[in-house]
């Protein structure tokens, strides 16, 4: 509440306004969103997938613009041996024309990222407290930092390889497809990440194209 003015020097207690709600998310956000991680899905793992599950207790809606939402949360499909197969994702909508943008998944499992060996000297790292998912995370950003109208950014798991790095950290490198512009065909890039090897902490992302 707060002093109004209502004739000259009268002044009587009106209420405030707190600022603007913030917009309800539509309710086709989150099936257009998550139509367009299914496809990155089965476009990624092809013949892999058999059944793609959504979690709804797990998807959250922020408005991101006046018109802009993200969606975000996780599911799970099934694989080829029947094996399920956990994933967190993300996704843009744009309530004004319907559109949707970055569609990403990232499964949940460090188990794919397989190790390089030194035929000389066995490297076991400690990948207790390793996430793959925090370097893509990071070069997904780095690519729309470079690309401002990147449509979707797919990280393929499979293709994750550990190796020693300097400084005694550890390293990560993998492929993946970036969309530079929505209509235009997906082109593949390469990263690289570092991490540190006591804490876990990223601590190195890069990506080429």
């Amino acid at each position: 509440m707060k002093l109004c003015p209502i004739l000259g020097s009268v002044f009587a207690l009106c209420a405030v306004n707190a600022g603007a709600a913030e917009p309800a998310a539509p309710p086709k956000a989150a099936e257009r969103c998550e139509a367009a991680v299914s496809d990155t899905i089965t476009l990624m793992r092809g013949k892999q997938v058999r059944e793609i599950q959504f979690t709804a207790a797990k998807r959250s809606l922020t408005p991101t613009g006046e018109t802009e939402f993200s969606v975000k949360g996780e599911g799970r499909y099934t694989g080829a041996s029947g094996n399920a197969v956990p994933f967190s994702y993300s996704c843009a909508y744009d309530a004004k024309n319907g559109a949707t943008s970055g569609a990403m998944f990232r499964e949940l499992s460090v188990a794919s990222a397989r190790p390089v060996v030194s035929s000389h000297q066995p490297w076991q790292p400690d990948l207790a407290k390793l996430s793959p998912e925090s370097c893509e995370s990071a070069i997904a950003s780095a690519l729309k930092d470079k690309h401002p109208q990147a449509g979707t950014i797919v990280s393929a798991t499979e293709t994750r390889r550990l190796q020693p790095a300097p400084e005694a950290r550890i390293g990560l490198e993998g492929q993946g497809t970036v969309q530079h512009a929505p209509g235009l065909a997906a082109s593949l890039f390469s990263y690289h990440c570092e991490f540190d090897s006591a804490s876990g902490k990223l601590m190195r992302a890069q990506a080429k194209d």
